[in-house]
């Protein structure tokens, strides 16, 4: 067969072939209407993608730190991360080190970066989780 008949086959096939799906009767497929998503409980009102409660939630803290602080700070805050020791990352957990900074100085560093530590754009209460998360590992 030339290449010419073989081409034209391919098409009608194609075409055949495109066309048998629009054999659907229109009760197969209904409309789509917004009523099909959920809808914020008061008219105008934004649906947030935050949880509910006060509190942060652990997963999302246990994230930002993953991605955010291991690789200077390392798992437990020391500064042994794998980028630690270039930067000199300080040890989160030393006791003299607690005492000197207060709540809102540790939670102004992630939002605003210091030295070699870059700025973090996090949500509220995930930066407040990070905050509880650097106080409580503080070496005893």
């Amino acid at each position: 067969m030339k290449r010419g008949k073989r081409l034209a086959l391919l098409w009608r096939a194609a075409i055949a072939f495109a066309l048998a799906g629009c054999d659907r009767t229109p009760g197969d497929v209904r409309e789509w209407t917004p009523a099909d998503h959920d809808q914020p409980g008061q008219p105008g009102a934004q649906v947030s993608a935050r949880p509910a409660g006060d509190g942060a939630d652990q997963g999302l803290v246990d994230l930002a730190w993953q991605r955010n602080c291991f690789t200077c700070h390392g798992s437990k805050g020391r500064g042994d991360g794998p980028q630690g020791p270039m930067v000199r990352a300080p040890d989160l957990t030393d006791p003299a080190w607690q005492d000197r900074v207060t709540d809102s100085y540790i939670a102004e560093t992630i939002r605003k970066g210091r030295n070699q530590m870059p700025a973090f754009d996090l949500p509220d209460q995930v930066v407040s989780g990070l905050v509880q998360r650097v106080r409580a590992s503080r070496a005893r």
